[in-house]
C-alpha cells in the first residue's frame, strides 16, 4: 500500500481574484467577483460552475446567462467569461484546463509524482441533446434528493461527478459513514460551515507503516485531497449552515448505476 496522507489546501484570501487547488485528474478554482474585473476560463472538457451565494453573468461565444444564487452550471468545453459581483465566490470543476497558471495552483507540489492506483480520465461522455453545445444551469433547491439517500444530491458533467452535502447545524455523530476508494481520489470542497474529516490509514503487514487516525479540521474555504485507500468520514461540526462538496473524476459509474445521478440521463459512456 501506498502511505500517501490527505492533503488539506486553502484557497487564497481576497483580494485574490482567483486560485486553484487540484487532484490528480481535475482542478478547483475559487473565483471571487471583483471591481470591473471578469474571470476567463478555457478548459477542453465541460466546466461544472458551482454559484453557492450571488447571481452570476456567464458568457460563451454569443450566449449570455444570468444564472441565480445557489444554482450549478454545466458549461461546454471552450472558453467562457464569469462576472460575479463584488466579494462573491463561484467554484470551476474541470479535468481540461487549458489556461492554467502552475504558480496560481496552491497544492502543485503534492503532484510531482503521480499516484499510480489513481485511475485516468478516459473518452469524455457524450452528452445526447441537439443542443448539447449550450449552457445548462440547474437550481439546486430543484433537484431531488434519490429514492434511498436523502443527505446528498448528485450531478456530474462528461468527465466529473459531484456529490452536494447540505445540512444544518452539527451533523449526527451516530450516522457518519465511513468508507474508502480503491481507484480514486476524492475531493471534499468546503464552501460554509466548519468541518472535521476523520481518516484511517488500514494496517499493512510492516507494522512500522501504521498511523495514528488523524481528524483534521478544515473551515470554509478550503479543499482535502483524500487519496485512495484510506478510510474516511466527514462531520460538520457547529451551528450554522453547512455545505460539502465532493468531487470525483471520472464520473462515479456506482452512482450512476443506482440511478441517484440527477442528469445522468443527459450522457452516454
Amino acid at each position: 500500500m501506498i502511505l500517501r496522507p490527505v492533503s488539506l489546501s486553502y484557497f487564497a484570501k481576497t483580494p485574490a481574484p482567483s486560485s486553484i487547488i487540484r487532484g490528480q485528474n481535475f482542478t478547483v478554482e475559487c473565483v471571487t467577483g471583483a471591481d470591473g474585473a471578469d474571470d476567463f476560463i478555457h478548459s477542453d472538457h465541460e466546466t461544472i460552475l458551482l454559484i453557492p451565494e450571488s447571481e452570476a453573468t456567464l458568457t460563451m461565444d454569443s450566449e449570455t446567462v444570468e444564472i441565480e444564487s445557489r444554482s450549478i452550471a454545466v458549461v461546454p468545453a471552450g472558453a467562457f467569461q464569469l462576472h460575479l459581483p463584488f466579494g462573491a465566490r463561484a467554484f470551476a470543476l474541470t479535468t481540461g484546463r487549458r489556461d492554467m497558471d502552475p504558480r496560481s495552483v496552491v497544492n502543485a507540489d503534492d503532484y510531482r509524482l503521480l499516484d499510480g492506483r489513481v485511475i485516468p480520465v478516459a473518452k469524455p461522455m457524450v452528452r445526447l441533446e441537439k443542443d448539447a453545445n449550450r449552457i445548462r444551469v440547474y437550481s439546486v433547491d430543484e433537484i431531488p434528493f434519490p429514492e434511498g439517500n436523502p443527505r446528498l444530491k448528485f450531478f456530474q458533467s462528461s468527465t466529473m461527478s459531484i456529490n452536494w452535502v447540505e445540512y444544518e447545524g452539527q451533523r449526527d455523530r451516530t450516522k457518519l459513514s465511513p468508507h474508502a476508494h480503491e481507484d480514486f481520489e476524492q475531493g471534499s470542497l468546503a464552501i460554509a460551515g466548519d468541518f472535521v474529516h476523520h481518516i484511517r490509514t488500514p494496517w499493512v503487514s510492516n507494522a512500522e507503516e501504521w498511523r495514528e487516525d488523524q481528524h483534521i479540521e478544515a473551515s470554509a474555504g478550503s479543499m482535502a485531497i483524500i487519496p485512495p485507500e484510506l478510510i474516511h468520514t466527514t462531520e460538520g461540526v457547529g451551528p450554522g449552515r453547512h455545505i460539502l462538496i465532493d468531487v470525483f473524476a471520472p464520473p462515479r459509474a456506482d452512482f450512476i448505476t443506482k440511478g441517484w445521478v440527477f442528469n445522468a440521463g443527459d450522457y452516454q459512456a
